[in-house]
């Protein structure tokens, strides 16, 4: 069976895809960014202290992985702060990118570098259709500087990991998982949305993406796909027409 790696595994979407590849009978390694959590304990592995905003969460789980090689390795684990044009928040920013566009770049590099990614693995950034520039749209306003940015940071993050991980079979791709009813969406005031956003569940978000994950591979490796499509894509339509005539799963524009 496959060995799959959640970074970000101990709540939203991270902690429901860890539990379904877990029931699945797969090897899941969870990282924890303090200590881990009690429940679970069976079924996954967990790596305590991993923090992505810091250089050693790479080296951290390297070595609680030890020599086992990955065959899945999703990031998940993001930090989302609300800002507006009237009160950034310079240190909140620097956090954002760290979080959502440095670090997962020194946890790859970090599993590189050990051997521990298989030939074929599939290496998946959550990132959001928030860092898409072509999809961001007047009706929408601005603000959300670190959050937007951060993201689109991930998503060239990623697109370079791809070149360089591709003569070794390794498979890179970003994707949205869906607008979901998380306390980080609900923290920012998102939550006033979720119904008209069409916002769904953790475990219904994990269950798309572990679908799609299923059907990905190097031949589309570098690639922005939303899994559940653009019904949630609130620039969408204004930006590329009915939602009804775009696919799902829907490629993402940059």
């Amino acid at each position: 069976m496959p060995n799959v790696l959640i970074v970000g595994a101990t709540r939203g979407l991270g902690h429901e895809l860890a539990k379904k590849y877990a029931d699945k009978g797969d090897t899941v390694h969870g990282t924890a960014r303090k200590s881990a959590p009690k429940e679970d304990s069976t079924k996954i592995h967990w790596i305590p202290k991993v923090d992505l905003s810091e250089e050693a969460a790479g080296a951290t789980v390297v070595s609680a992985l030890k020599s086992t090689k990955q065959d899945i390795v999703i990031i998940s684990a993001g930090f989302f702060v609300k800002e507006s044009l009237d009160d950034p928040d310079f240190e909140q920013e620097v956090l954002m990118y760290k979080t959502c566009a440095i670090g997962p770049v020194f946890v790859v590099s970090a599993l590189h570098k050990a051997g521990l990614l298989a030939r074929g693995a599939k290496v998946i950034l959550v990132s959001s259709e928030a860092g898409s520039i072509t999809l961001r749209h007047e009706s929408e306003g601005g603000g959300l500087y670190g959050h937007h940015a951060s993201k689109a940071a991930l998503n060239m993050a990623g697109k370079l990991l791809s070149l360089d991980l591709k003569g070794e079979g390794v498979a890179v791709a970003m994707v949205h998982p869906g607008f979901m009813r998380t306390e980080l969406t609900a923290s920012v005031g998102f939550d006033q949305f979720w119904d008209d956003g069409g916002a769904v569940t953790p475990d219904v978000a994990a269950k798309s993406l572990v679908e799609w994950i299923d059907g990905f591979d190097i031949s589309h490796t570098g690639e922005y796909w939303a899994p559940r499509g653009p019904g949630d894509i609130g620039t969408a339509e204004p930006v590329l027409g009915p939602k009804d005539k775009l696919s799902t799963p829907f490629q993402i524009p940059w």
